[in-house]
């Protein structure tokens, strides 16, 4: 049997790349709901600015991250409207 040159793509699943949420330095804002959800299970939770980790480490030791602060703001801002 020949080959025709066609091939079939599988359903692969490429999944995030997982740091220990600390390689940055900063404190992210995460929806609470997920972040409950992850202290539960474990699962990886994603910040407002698209960072993915699993949360381990105390907040409070480091600066909010600028991008997540942002975002935070003007959802505040929309919300007062």
């Amino acid at each position: 049997m020949s080959d025709t040159g066609t091939s079939t793509e599988t359903g692969t699943t490429t999944l995030p790349v997982l740091d220990d949420g600390d390689h940055d330095r900063f404190a992210h804002y995460v929806v609470q709901a997920d972040l409950a959800r992850s202290k539960a299970s474990g699962e990886p939770v994603r910040a407002l600015c698209g960072k993915v980790w699993t949360p381990d480490r105390d907040p409070k030791r480091y600066p909010v991250c600028p991008t997540c602060k942002d975002i935070a703001a003007r959802w505040e801002t929309r919300g007062s409207n």
